[in-house]
């Protein structure tokens, strides 16, 4: 696994970073996880816990962003 970070935006003198977690695909398999699912993380002493985000998403569903 791999963290990484790309400029989101700058404005006037900030830069705005984005992160991201490169996870391996035979995890993604065994948890059953696909593109584009939502997930919730939390931040536990000195660990990431992420979980999948069961509940359904009002916003998608009446076709809003």
């Amino acid at each position: 696994m791999r963290l990484l970070s790309t400029k989101s935006r700058a404005y006037k003198d900030k830069e705005y970073r984005k992160s991201f977690i490169i996870l391996p695909n035979k995890l993604l398999e065994k948890l059953g996880w696909k593109t584009g699912e939502d997930l919730e993380a939390e931040a536990k002493q000195d660990k990431l816990i992420i979980t999948k985000n069961d509940k359904i998403r009002v916003d998608l569903i009446e076709g809003k962003r």
